[in-house]
């Protein structure tokens, strides 16, 4: 089976933060790509997924995820290979969105894209490429109802009419059947439930796994796995926090900006710009007047 490469984490803490990559994991996601790269629990999800399958194998299984998992560059959350014949990609939703179609083709075509790569295959050739068949799926977690087994480009995008592309997207939601991908989608209900209560915190983490692993879901993998799912969520947090922090600062200056430049539209002067900076933003004096100085335009 074909090994998935990981990438190191870079140090970026040197960056200025207009530099800095933007952190595109959520805690849950980042759950279920570490939970899924273990060739046993991919076994289980294609078997939930194709019960009929009882032949296949984890050695049947090749990881094809598009790996850019640290920045707000195109990824996907897995995709995989089942004997050169299905190529099966599945994306993890919190957040309802229609533009998940758009995204799995996207995904799609980088993938056969790195298949005829891998197979060297001729596009041009006049003999016909072999191409696994694709199927398209969307876990969705999050707590709004959609009782549609699928959504298709055609209906989302172009009311029904027929087009010369389309695409159809299973939507798989929480359910009774106790397999691991309803117990992935039980995990984010009690993981948001934590969050609620404790805030994005050690704590919640903590409490998330006890809850889960009493309930029996994703025991087998909390247990062997509890200090890296922790460090996972708990590093993820921190870095959304930071990422918060800068987009806050972001908005205050372009306030200010704001500021400065409305009262000299207005007419007025630049120790009134200074005099309501100090009060409105509550700086001091000389950062109010090399604020001033910055956006005032002579």
């Amino acid at each position: 089976m074909k090994q998935k490469r990981i990438k190191k984490r870079v140090d970026n803490s040197n960056l200025k933060p207009e530099m800095k990559p933007v952190v595109k994991w959520t805690a849950k996601d980042s759950v279920f790509t570490n939970l899924f790269k273990e060739p046993k629990y991919l076994l289980r999800l294609y078997k939930a997924l194709h019960p009929e399958d009882t032949s296949v194998t984890e050695s049947d299984l090749m990881d094809v995820t598009i790996n850019n998992v640290l920045t707000d560059s195109q990824y996907n959350d897995l995709g995989f290979r089942v004997r050169d014949i299905v190529v099966i990609l599945i994306e993890a939703q919190s957040t309802w969105s229609e533009n998940i179609i758009i995204r799995l083709m996207m995904y799609l075509i980088q993938t056969y894209n790195q298949y005829f790569t891998e197979t060297k295959a001729d596009l041009y050739s006049t003999t016909k490429v072999k191409l696994p068949k694709p199927e398209l799926y969307v876990i969705y977690t999050g707590n709004e109802s959609h009782p549609e087994k699928y959504i298709t480009l055609k209906d989302e995008f172009f009311g029904g009419q027929d087009t010369d592309v389309d695409a159809r997207v299973k939507v798989i939601t929480a359910s009774m059947s106790g397999d691991i991908i309803n117990q992935y989608i039980e995990f984010t209900h009690i993981l948001n439930d934590q969050v609620r209560q404790l805030g994005r915190t050690r704590e919640a983490v903590e409490e998330t796994i006890k809850i889960c692993k009493d309930k029996n879901v994703l025991m087998e993998y909390l247990e062997t796995r509890e200090k890296e799912v922790i460090d996972i969520m708990t590093a993820l947090y921190d870095e959304q926090e930071v990422v918060d922090r800068h987009i806050e600062s972001r908005i205050r200056e372009a306030n200010i900006q704001t500021t400065v430049e409305d009262f000299q539209l207005f007419g007025k002067t630049i120790a009134e710009a200074i005099d309501i900076i100090i009060k409105k933003y509550k700086l001091s004096k000389d950062e109010a007047e090399e604020k001033v100085k910055k956006y005032w335009v002579n």
